[in-house]
């Protein structure tokens, strides 16, 4: 295997009120356990909105089930399902205690920003954001929220306060939105293998550890 074949850019496209997209990334997390130590995964996460119409200071949680749903009972089934898809990878998913649907543009700039650090950094921003929503219920479209979650990760706080009232990174953000539109990107999580393989939905982790090895001997999709 070639130092070239060695390597795996997997680019994530994701938004962090998907919760199969948390448990994507948890399934994800299982089959580069079970990867070659030899392979190379680099990973970036880029964004996506499920309901890009949602205002900056996001909408009530009661009022968005209702419109989306038609009630928190037809909610509950619908959640029922990913509920029990966390719990099998270790995800304790609290609904209940999100109050606000969040727009999620700027998260998508802190995750952006976090990745000028590294993967590493942009993975754990994006795991902090993700549990920051879905299990301690925080509105994670709030300025002062996402200042904390970057202390949290060792961002500078009064650097991020000032980037979020400013327009950095908005239009990048919004063209990496419109471009993964643009390839087809309809639904996430998407895992998009060395910029030419896309694999859909939040895949068992021996998928994903398959199509990770077949990247890495050259062999495509």
């Amino acid at each position: 295997m070639s130092a070239a074949e060695n390597t795996v850019k997997l680019d994530i496209v994701s938004d962090v009120m998907c919760p199969w997209c948390f448990v994507g990334k948890r399934r994800l997390e299982k089959a580069l356990e079970n990867t070659d130590p030899n392979i190379s995964v680099e990973i970036n996460w880029l964004p996506f909105q499920l309901d890009a119409t949602l205002p900056p200071e996001g909408k009530d949680r009661q009022l968005y089930l209702s419109d989306k749903f038609g009630g928190k009972e037809n909610a509950d089934k619908f959640y029922q399902t990913i509920k029990q898809a966390g719990e099998g990878e270790g995800i304790d998913f609290d609904f209940d205690a999100i109050k606000v649907s969040p727009n999620t543009l700027d998260a998508h700039r802190l995750i952006a920003w976090a990745g000028q650090q590294g993967d590493e950094p942009q993975n754990q921003m994006v795991e902090l954001l993700f549990k920051a929503y879905f299990q301690d219920g925080k509105n994670i479209g709030d300025h002062a929220v996402l200042t904390e979650i970057a202390i949290e990760a060792g961002m500078d706080a009064k650097q991020i306060a000032a980037r979020l009232k400013s327009e950095d990174g908005l239009l990048e953000t919004r063209q990496a939105i419109d471009h993964a539109q643009q390839i087809g990107v309809s639904g996430v999580p998407c895992f998009i293998f060395d910029g030419k393989y896309g694999v859909s939905g939040a895949q068992a982790p021996e998928t994903l550890a398959m199509a990770i090895k077949k990247i890495a001997a050259g062999e495509g999709l």
